[in-house]
């Protein structure tokens, strides 16, 4: 085990136990969404300047994810401010807890997250803790599709916070945009920003592994905790109803006929 490995696990798990104190003095969990990417930006920045000398790669790397980071980060921030009390997600759990409620969110909330933190920096720690070769082909495809990916993940969330901060658009489905290609073109770009991620590790020994990162992603926001839950929040809404008979649920695509 690398000593930016140990390194990392120590910030991550540092950083969401500092969130947890907040969440519990706020009395709002869904801080966690807020700090997830400003934990990824602790993580790269901490192990790039541990690491054992720069290059490019690493440079590369870590600016791509403070870039995600801050935006995403930011993002979150400025969508809660106007919200009253917990995202739907958290109070649901609050509720449903019981006295168990505290326990549980410190283990199935914070270090559940900072155990995915961890394994999704994959990318980031295998670069940081290697000095590969110059910067090639495979490190431009990998910008390519984090690029990609990104501009999914920044155009869904700026048209969605628009589309809801519109009081006429109270109880409506956000159906234009890049959401007229995708039900959920901000999971799509989270996803395949990773992928980006992945083919830039591939430049290092070892750098396969780093495939833990976008396929974790992938299962959580497929099966889990994305567009599972967002989809059952919507199952009785009957514009929503239309909506996915036209639209695909992930990947992107032009509108069908129905």
């Amino acid at each position: 085990m690398s000593n930016e490995t140990v390194l990392a696990a120590a910030v991550i798990f540092a950083f969401v136990n500092v969130v947890h104190v907040v969440a519990l003095c706020r009395k709002d969990n869904g801080i966690m969404d807020a700090a997830w990417g400003i934990g990824f930006i602790l993580t790269a920045m901490a192990t790039l300047a541990f690491s054992d000398g720069l290059n490019a790669r690493k440079l590369l790397i870590c600016a791509l994810v403070l870039a995600w980071g801050a935006r995403l980060s930011a993002h979150i921030l400025i969508r809660n401010a106007g919200r009253e009390g917990e995202d739907f997600r958290y109070r649901n759990w609050r509720n449903t807890w019981g006295k168990w409620f505290h326990l549980r969110s410190y283990l199935q909330i914070y270090m559940l997250q900072g155990t995915v933190m961890f394994f999704v920096s994959a990318p980031i720690l295998l670069v940081n803790s290697q000095n590969g070769g110059p910067l090639g082909m495979l490190d431009a495809a990998g910008v390519l599709v984090w690029l990609t990916g990104f501009l999914f993940e920044a155009a869904g969330d700026f048209q969605l916070l628009r589309f809801t901060r519109n009081p006429s658009n109270k109880g409506r489905i956000m159906r234009y945009g890049v959401w007229r290609f995708t039900r959920h073109p901000n999971y799509f770009g989270e996803a395949t920003l990773w992928w980006g991620c992945f083919l830039i590790a591939l430049n290092v020994p070892g750098g396969w592994k780093a495939v833990i990162s976008p396929l974790l992603i992938d299962f959580l926001l497929l099966r889990v905790s994305g567009i599972p839950m967002l989809e059952e929040k919507y199952r009785n809404n009957p514009e929503y109803a239309e909506y996915r008979k036209t639209t695909n649920a992930f990947f992107p695509w032009f509108q069908r006929r129905h």
